[in-house]
């Protein structure tokens, strides 16, 4: 079974513009999660999805494959669609084009769920959360799932909520890392459907899969990853990298 790996990469990000091509120890961070993302065993191949010629020719410099895609794209997900439809592959990842560290045993591991799990269409991975700032950062979406690993629900908000004060280290809080896989069937599907309620008022487009009924299965990790949103975590990663 085929798979490949897509990485978004929106230029005109509200709070760090153009940070794609922000230097982390002398490379763009764009090349850094490509290079990281090579590395997974079960990828044939790993593209950029573009919004702008800068990057394109960024990525023509270090090797890469990119592609220009439409600047309207809502999410990271409907522009991984755009260039899902013009492969063969039957399983797409979807790699956050801000995550300079990203782990390809991740990658991978998501693939395995799609390919031993015939009746799976979409997997993503979580961690558990391990302190009471990271729990109530709003930014760092939370996630609960079933025994069988399956999403329930994805928040920002602090789920499930502690009635009796028991503390993090009885409760397992997980939470959701940005990278996903789908079958390419059901991900050019996932992009017309219309943004849910959940979605809209959460801003997670996630929910537009759990509400339309769609199972999401979950990945467990104990690998920390960092998603670059502001000149400060990019200063934070390029001190990791070095």
């Amino acid at each position: 079974m085929q798979a490949i790996g897509v990485i978004p990469a929106r230029w005109g990000s509200t709070r760090f513009e153009g940070k794609v091509l922000a230097r982390i120890n002398g490379k763009p961070m764009i090349e850094h999660v490509w290079r990281r993302a090579r590395q997974s065993r079960l990828l044939k191949e790993v593209i950029i999805a573009c919004d702008d010629q800068r990057v394109v020719k960024a990525a023509e410099k270090f090797g890469a494959k990119a592609i220009l895609t439409a600047k309207d794209h809502a999410c990271g997900t409907d522009r991984t669609a755009e260039a899902a439809a013009n492969v063969t592959a039957e399983i797409i990842v979807n790699i956050q084009g801000d995550e300079p560290l990203v782990e390809h045993s991740i990658i991978d591991d998501l693939v395995t769920v799609l390919t031993r799990d015939p009746g799976s269409v979409m997997a993503t991975a979580i961690k558990l959360v391990r302190t009471k700032e990271e729990l109530e950062n709003l930014n760092v979406v939370k996630a609960v799932i079933d025994a069988a690993g399956n999403a329930l629900y994805f928040s920002r908000s602090v789920i499930p909520y502690d009635r009796d004060k028991v503390g993090i280290g009885k409760i397992k809080y997980y939470k959701h890392l940005g990278i996903y896989a789908y079958r390419r069937n059901f991900l050019l599907k996932f992009k017309d459907m219309p943004k849910s309620r959940l979605e809209q008022a959460e801003q997670l487009e996630q929910l537009r899969a759990l509400e339309a009924g769609v199972k999401i299965k979950t990945v467990l990790t104990d690998i920390e990853t960092i998603g670059v949103d502001t000149p400060e975590d990019l200063a934070r990663v390029t001190k990791i990298l070095r």
